[in-house]
Formats: C-alpha cells, structure tokens, sequence
C-alpha cells in the first residue's frame, strides 16, 4: 500500500456517509428521515453528500430520530467538526457510584441464583458469587485475563460441553449478536460472531429442529453439573435513561430457575458457600 492509499485509508470519513451509513441500517429513505426530523429531502441530500453543514442541534435530532447509540453520536459529532457530547467513565468513577452500588446491589440481592453485568462487547465487569459455580467445568486458561462471557459459554474448552441444549442456545445466542450488530454497528461485535459461529459443536449436542413450535415460553438453558441438569430462564437489565457511554453499554444477566430442582440445587449451593 502506497502513502496516499495509506493517508486514505485513515482519513475520517465525512458526516455524510456516516449518517448515510445510520439511515440505511435503520432502513429507511432519505424522505422517511427527513419527515421524520422535520426538515426538507433537499436538505438532508445536501447534509449527505458534503453539500451542507448540519448544525449540532441538526446532528443531535437525526442521531435521536435514527435511535444511534451514545458511542455512535459521539462520532457524529466528531465527523461534523463539533466536540463529543457524552462522556465515558470507568464504572469504579466517583461519578458512577449511584449506578455502580445499584449493579451491586441487583446482583446481591438476586443471590442465591446466578447474575452478572457485561460491558458492550460481553466482558465481564462483575458477577455475584453464584457465578462461579456455573464456571468450574471450564479451562481454566479461558478464566485468565479480560473474561469474553460468549466466548467462554461456546468454546470447545469452555462451557459448551455441559450446555444440554448447545445448538438451540447457539441460535439464540447468535441471533441476540445479530441484533446488537444492527443496533451498534460495531465491528468488534461482527467479529466475535465470526468467531463464535466457527466454534465446533461438541459431538453429543442436540440437534436444532426449526420447524415446529417451542412447549416453552421462554428459551431455556439447560446446564449439566455434578448435581444434575440445571434449567434457567434469564433476563436482561440496562439503564433506562443513561447520559454516559459506559451506562448504556453495561447490561445485566440475571439467571432465574426453570423448575424446582434448579432452585433446591442452587438454595443449597449458596448455603454451602
């Protein structure tokens, strides 16, 4: 690669295409965006193609009308010549403690059954003391460093041997990961799913039956211990109204029993520790 292919390639791109870019991931036509912000087609043809400069209150209303991420519209500021508007903080900044002691708190108070917060790309940022418990079958160079919660659940050396239903709760997986992609367009989300999807099944898992209706309401996980098969449902917790990159991007896995067993085995397990 030459020098000017080179500076090309990490010139930034213009607002234009960025915000091309948001409009046609949400799907929708230049006259669709341009209603819904209240401003002409003509005008928001000129703001794509370089032709207009939009003012940061115009960036903001089409960020907000196009549902982009803070992350996100911090770059579209940026790419407009304006300064970035939302900050990021670590979660242990003094600023956070409210919402840090309220991640502390869920996760406690969901004891004794398993709950942890995940940052944007599945790290680990905390966990209750359930957790671990679901962790012992893993190898442990998996555990080391920044922990990739989709990583460990389907790698061949991680969890996915003891996932009883490992194909369906791939597929589900997955199609969460295809969600957040689409939501985010975040690249770094596109290659863990490039990753997960070229992991092995381990010989043994189910097989996937498309066809049909689920008996359930919900997807279940079905995890072999030395106890016994345990069954969770979960849910998923995020900030309601966050101003700060990190709040937005955390959000909470909380494990619940899928049957009367699971519960007894994880009752027992807490009183155990």
């Amino acid at each position: 690669m030459n020098t000017a292919t080179q500076s090309a390639a990490r010139a930034p791109r213009p607002f234009g295409e960025h915000l091309r870019q948001w409009r046609q991931r949400r799907r929708l036509s230049q006259l669709d965006l341009a209603h819904e912000a209240e401003i002409s087609t003509r005008h928001l043809s000129f703001v794509e193609t370089g032709r207009s400069l939009p003012s940061r209150e115009m960036v903001l209303r089409l960020a907000e009308r196009l549902d982009v991420p803070l992350r996100e519209r911090n770059a579209l500021l940026i790419a407009a010549g304006y300064a970035p508007m939302y900050r990021e903080r670590p979660l242990d900044d003094p600023a956070l403690a409210a919402a840090r002691q309220a991640v502390d708190l869920i996760l406690k108070c969901h004891e004794p059954y398993p709950a942890l917060a995940v940052d944007r790309h599945w790290n680990l940022v905390a966990a209750n003391r359930m957790l671990p418990h679901l962790l012992a079958g893993a190898d442990p160079a998996l555990l080391q460093g920044r922990l990739n919660v989709l990583r460990l659940s389907l790698h061949p050396q991680g969890l996915a041997p003891q996932i009883v239903n490992l194909a369906q709760w791939r597929q589900h997986l997955f199609e969460r990961l295809r969600q957040q992609i689409h939501a985010t367009g975040d690249a770094t989300l596109s290659a863990l799913l490039e990753e997960l999807q070229g992991y092995p099944v381990p010989a043994g898992a189910d097989e996937l039956h498309m066809e049909g209706e689920h008996l359930g309401v919900v997807m279940p996980l079905r995890f072999r211990t030395s106890f016994g098969v345990l069954s969770f449902i979960s849910t998923t917790t995020i900030f309601g109204t966050p101003v700060d990159v990190t709040l937005q991007e955390l959000a909470l896995e909380t494990f619940f029993p899928a049957d009367p067993f699971t519960g007894e085995v994880l009752r027992k397990l807490a009183q155990s520790a």
